[in-house]
């Protein structure tokens, strides 16, 4: 299963709206915007600062993201919108992916 087109967030007005609308979740790896959407589709959205590091780590955290979004159908009918902290460059993918699971889990149950 790949990380189809209709399952990313892509445009300025798309990220603010999540940013202002949804509920903002932090963890050890990253910070989580989470909302509704009206699709049925989960969707993912990335914003990899400078504050990351350079492209390369940047481009690393995104295709670490994508891959624990992709792996994780969890957050179907949401838009999730990750910006990664550095702490994220360090850790292995399984324990982005217990991460992630947890944090949605954890804030899905609750709704």
């Amino acid at each position: 299963m790949n990380f189809r087109p209709h399952e990313r967030i892509r445009r300025r007005p798309e990220f603010q709206h999540v940013y202002e609308k949804g509920t903002r979740i932090h963890s050890r790896y990253c910070t989580v915007f989470i909302l509704p959407n009206a699709g049925g589709v989960g969707r993912l959205g990335i914003a990899a600062t400078r504050k990351l590091g350079g492209a390369v780590q940047r481009n690393r955290a995104k295709r670490l993201i994508r891959e624990v979004f992709r792996r994780n159908k969890i957050a179907t009918g949401f838009d999730v919108v990750v910006i990664p902290k550095r702490d994220l460059l360090d850790a292995s993918l399984s324990d982005l992916e217990a991460d992630y699971r947890t944090l949605l889990e954890r804030r899905l149950r609750r709704r």
